[in-house]
């Protein structure tokens, strides 16, 4: 599994934002569509919701991919 730290310099960050970031998908509308699909995974629960807040301390699990969000 790919682990990866993403430094957060604001509140929060949308999860279709994260994960086209920090490079599971190559877009937004990519990731928008497997948050739908309920593989996005948010502290260990599916997450369906395309914007939902990230905030430090939560990690997302996506495929092979585990990104861990923390205060920068």
């Amino acid at each position: 599994m790919n682990k990866e730290t993403f430094p957060l310099d604001t509140d929060y960050i949308e999860l279709c934002t994260l994960l086209k970031l920090t490079g599971p998908t190559v877009s937004g509308g990519m990731a928008k569509h497997f948050i739908a699909e309920g593989l996005v995974t948010v502290d260990g629960e599916i997450e369906t919701r395309k914007k939902c807040k990230i905030k430090a301390g939560q990690t997302v699990i996506f495929d092979e991919f585990e990104i861990t969000v923390a205060k920068k």
